[in-house]
């Protein structure tokens, strides 16, 4: 199964241990952008970036959002819902999913909303 995960890049390290639990079962990551040293980096690389993530995405079957999410993970989150994609949204926490933290499109059917850490999020994905 390939996988891409979405989040800001606070959570580069979350994104990381997601990874490796994951590829750990034999998933195969299609891009990881949380390894990417962002200092320095101009348009150019930008542009770059986002068509590798935009390419991983498109080849992902299953696209994980982890939150607290930004505005690139909101676009990030977009692209797998126009191409059809499985979504997992994670949180840590239920708060992240309350009225004052949610957008409407947290709410679609398509989303399979999980709370809880990176070993049990990552138990509740495997077993989809």
């Amino acid at each position: 199964m390939k996988f891409y995960i979405g989040s800001g890049f606070q959570s580069s390290g979350l994104v990381n241990r997601y990874a490796g639990l994951l590829t750990r079962e034999g998933w195969q990551h299609t891009f990881n952008w949380a390894n990417i040293d962002r200092a320095g980096i101009g348009v150019e690389e930008m542009v770059r970036y986002a068509v590798l993530e935009q390419e991983g995405i498109a080849e992902a079957d299953v696209v994980i959002i982890l939150l607290p999410a930004g505005r690139g993970t909101h676009i990030e989150l977009g692209m797998a819902l126009a191409q059809h994609k499985r979504v997992f949204l994670c949180a840590e926490q239920e708060a992240e999913f309350s009225l004052e933290n949610t957008v409407n499109f947290y709410e679609l059917p398509a989303i399979v909303k999980l709370v809880g850490t990176a070993e049990e999020n990552v138990e509740k994905i495997l077993q989809a």
